[in-house]
């Protein structure tokens, strides 16, 4: 039978795994998961007031996240934002040996910070556990010289200085997080280039036929389609295509308003109505806005 614990404190998820760690900071902390003590349930929900990110090296044990023949076999990464649920799935085997690092931080730790207005950037923080992000034996490096700069400080005494040091550290530690995720993307081309060709079924298959009742197609909508995170399908449909899912799906729908507009006498409102808006004038304005023509400007000048 599954199990649910919310962690308000960041000392919640200290108690959790029965870290050997002393009070350092009440709004971060990084632990390593090699001193784990605290056994978790399988199948037990967890979620948080704050963000957690979990580095799992692989090297030594046997546990995928989601990871492809193609990807790096070093290490992987998942990321949590606040309230986002995970399902710890044990193995007692890969328990026993499990090794890496955990970072767990609070959003009242940035909130007077610059890196408070870029936290939505960094969308690899709403990713399925199966997105991770699988590291380079150098990429790992990378990303434990940062962690350890922030552990570093942790250890020194509060100071004026060590909020900007760490959130700086901080900042740093997400960029790299960024550039690796783009890095994935990129060796993974081949299978994403079938993920895009997947949506573009999809947009096809949802406007064969009438879609009034259905109302326009979601990012969501097509994200669980394709057995993804909706960030992760954005994420990776701008990597390949420029667009994110928002803008492939507003590209569809003007194409097929425009295929419409030129091969039936239907009226604007019947075809808006047709293609799922609610209202029509939502139908004007993203035309307008797309093409720099109302419907019936474009209608009469082709």
């Amino acid at each position: 039978m599954s199990t649910f614990l919310h962690l308000h404190t960041i000392a919640d998820a200290i108690e959790l795994f029965q870290f050997d760690l002393p009070a350092q900071h009440p709004l971060i902390a990084v632990v390593d998961f090699s001193k784990v003590k605290g056994h978790i349930s399988e199948e037990t929900k967890i979620s948080a007031d704050y963000y957690c990110m979990m580095f799992k090296d692989t090297r030594h044990n046997n546990i995928k996240y989601g990871r492809q023949a193609i990807d790096f076999q070093d290490g992987s990464l998942i990321c949590m934002a606040p309230n986002q649920v995970l399902v710890m799935d044990v193995d007692e085997e890969a328990s026993a040996n499990l090794s890496g690092w955990g970072l767990f931080f609070h959003p009242d730790l940035i909130s007077a910070s610059a890196l408070n207005d870029h936290m939505k950037d960094y969308t690899f923080f709403s990713y399925e556990t199966t997105e991770s992000l699988h590291l380079s034996e150098k990429e790992r490096h990378i990303l434990q010289e940062c962690v350890s700069k922030i552990e570093s400080e942790l250890q020194e005494n509060i100071d004026v200085y060590s909020q900007s040091i760490i959130v700086s550290s901080l900042e740093l530690l997400l960029n790299y997080c960024t550039r690796f995720y783009g890095r994935q993307f990129i060796t993974r081309k081949s299978a994403n280039s079938t993920v895009v060709g997947q949506i573009e079924k999809i947009l096809r298959n949802y406007y064969q036929g009438d879609q009034q009742d259905k109302g326009l197609p979601t990012v969501k909508f097509l994200a669980a389609q394709a057995n993804l995170s909706a960030s992760y399908l954005s994420d990776l449909l701008k990597k390949e295509t420029g667009k994110n899912a928002q803008e492939h799906i507003h590209f569809y729908l003007i194409q097929e308003g425009k295929n419409r507009l030129l091969s039936t006498e239907k009226s604007v409102a019947e075809i808006a109505y047709e293609l799922g808006f609610e209202y029509p004038q939502y139908f004007n304005k993203l035309f307008k806005q797309k093409t720099g023509k109302t419907p019936l400007e474009f209608r009469s000048l082709n």
